[in-house]
């Protein structure tokens, strides 16, 4: 039986296994198979990350958090979570493998997936030109011309932001209408560096090394079209990874509802960290410090367990008046 289980590996999940492994609670991360190390993983040059002043790479930072906890006592597994039995003192994590682990306390930290489009460059080109996150690589796009494709809050925030750096950003929607708030369609319209590609969808990213366009198809008339980019923000929306925890309580936004600024969740001894509880900021930092939060919790959690064992012992042996 462990103290804790951290269900995920970016910064949020690394974080919480630092704090814990420091307060000796031995925990174990279930890091998985193919995305340890989370979003972060995907990303180039970090630059907005504290104590980096010359930056660092995406990849070359998950690898220090996991380095730091594993130095303090952390367990690393990596392997994928295929289900999760959470009600109840004692929280069961059955894994890909078939081997389950048992504890007295879960954190949650399995972050959110950015929607793709589904492109077959898609992929090829992340980190090269495409990106999710106009607040982590907007910095490399000065004097560049670039593109946003979404209709909705997001992409108006995204567009906004990024004409701090470019020249000129084209917002790319498949209808003539945006989704987005009416405040921020206003700013964004109002900016002379946001034009607007209505009625288009991207069907295909151009470029070997690098994005150098995208073919747009017309949503009307089917027409095809070539927009010269050096740059592809997709906009179009994340989804928080919550597909196992069903016995859990969701917000509105589909993210794990947790009381307040704390991390506990709807369920006794599960805790929950990072873009899995955060619909709006989903950054490196934010989530590292929502890790903290939880490791803190569990290990309160945990003491007032010991408290409740020891008061029950202490109750049985005092003597009959």
């Amino acid at each position: 039986m462990r103290d804790v289980i951290i269900i995920g590996s970016g910064p949020a999940g690394y974080t919480a296994a630092i704090y814990a492994a420091r307060a000796e609670l031995a925990p174990l991360v279930i890091a998985s198979s193919v995305e340890a190390g989370g979003e972060l993983m995907k990303t180039t040059e970090v630059e907005n990350f504290p104590g980096f002043p010359e930056g660092v790479m995406g990849p070359d930072l998950m690898v220090k958090m996991q380095e730091q906890a594993e130095k303090f006592g952390a367990e690393v597994v990596l392997d994928d979570v295929v289900a999760v039995e959470l009600d109840g003192p004692v929280k069961r994590v059955v894994l890909g493998s078939g081997d389950t682990h048992e504890a007295r306390s879960v954190i949650v930290a399995t972050g959110s997936a950015y929607r793709h489009l589904g492109l077959t460059d898609e992929e090829r080109l992340s980190g090269h030109g495409v990106s999710w996150c106009a607040t982590c690589d907007g910095f490399f796009f000065r004097q560049k011309n670039i593109a946003v494709v979404g209709g909705g809050d997001s992409a108006m925030e995204e567009a906004t932001f990024l004409t701090r750096f470019a020249d000129k950003v084209t917002v790319i929607h498949r209808k003539d209408t945006l989704r987005a708030s009416k405040i921020m369609q206003e700013r964004a319209f109002a900016n002379e560096k946001i034009e607007f590609a209505w009625n288009k969808e991207v069907v295909a990213i151009g470029g070997t090394d690098a994005v150098t366009g995208v073919t747009l198809r017309d949503t009307v008339d089917g027409s095809e079209s070539e927009l010269a980019l050096d740059g592809l923000f997709i906009a179009i929306g994340n989804d928080p990874r919550v597909h196992l925890f069903h016995e859990l309580e969701l917000t509105s936004q589909g993210t794990i509802k947790v009381d307040g600024r704390s991390s506990k969740t709807s369920l006794p001894g599960v805790f929950a960290a990072g873009d899995v509880i955060d619909p709006t900021y989903r950054q490196a930092v934010t989530a590292a410090a929502s890790g903290t939060v939880a490791a803190l919790d569990a290990e309160h959690f945990l003491a007032s367990l010991e408290d409740e064992l020891h008061a029950s012992v202490d109750a049985v042996l005092e003597p009959a008046n």
